[in-house]
């Protein structure tokens, strides 16, 4: 299997030879890199910047980073827009979930029509863990309203159809789905104590908008703040069977 430091230096257009001229080593340890040998952590370092991947996209197993004091919630990474964050990393957020997984968002069709991502929501749903999924009421004002502020018309609803449609294996094997009118300030995306949070701007689709990956470490925190939002948008969603 491909590790993700090859896959993130081919994102990049990068190879071992530029990789180990920029960093001042061999390129024989770049290839031990590549195959799963972890670099010291100043090489780790340099290895984000150059890929533009997080330390834990490049390297999933890397410990959590320390609390502080007061052990408060952790940023573990922010990535410039959406469409930056590593494909997988979406299906290992929902692999990582033992008891609960909340999606609330517009269409979320990116993820509907990602084939390892959607099935890994059917495998958890199957095997027990809570799935909630909101998403936007295809002829909601708020719905209708950002379509009109993203200038794509109809193109929102129309999202939400296809992403319905997309999500139906998921329902099948037991995830709840609802539909919300809401204002949607940010997507959230949650597996037990990781949440990713998809800011929304005026304006700009979702995806050209900032991702925060937040994880959880104390009751009250950052992340019970977007978990409070969640069970609030679901407590006013309307019961949804999924229709073309």
């Amino acid at each position: 299997m491909t590790s993700p430091l090859t896959r993130a230096m081919r994102s990049a257009g990068i190879n071992e030879i530029d990789v180990a001229a920029r960093l001042g080593v061999d390129p024989k340890t770049v290839r031990r890199w590549m195959t799963g040998r972890k670099p010291y952590p100043r090489h780790r370092n340099a290895l984000a910047g150059l890929t533009g991947w997080s330390q834990y996209d490049l390297w999933p197993d890397l410990p959590p980073a320390a609390a502080d004091g007061h052990h408060a919630d952790e940023v573990v990474t922010v990535y410039p827009h959406r469409s930056a964050v590593p494909v997988d990393t979406w299906t290992r957020l929902f692999v990582s979930a033992r008891e609960e997984i909340n999606l609330l968002a517009y269409s979320a069709l990116f993820l509907a029509d990602d084939v390892a991502a959607s099935a890994q929501l059917r495998y958890k749903a199957e095997a027990g863990v809570r799935v909630r999924i909101a998403l936007g009421k295809p002829e909601g004002a708020h719905v209708l309203d950002r379509g009109a502020e993203e200038r794509i018309g109809n193109g929102m609803s129309a999202r939400i159809r296809t992403a319905l449609v997309g999500f139906r294996p998921v329902v099948d094997a037991g995830a709840e789905l609802r539909l919300h009118d809401t204002v949607l300030y940010n997507s959230i995306y949650r597996a037990d104590n990781d949440l990713l949070i998809n800011a929304h701007v005026f304006g700009r689709p979702a995806s050209h908008a900032p991702v925060l990956h937040v994880r959880r470490h104390v009751p009250e925190g950052m992340a019970a703040t977007y978990l409070d939002s969640f069970e609030r948008v679901w407590a006013s969603c309307s019961d949804a069977s999924v229709e073309a």
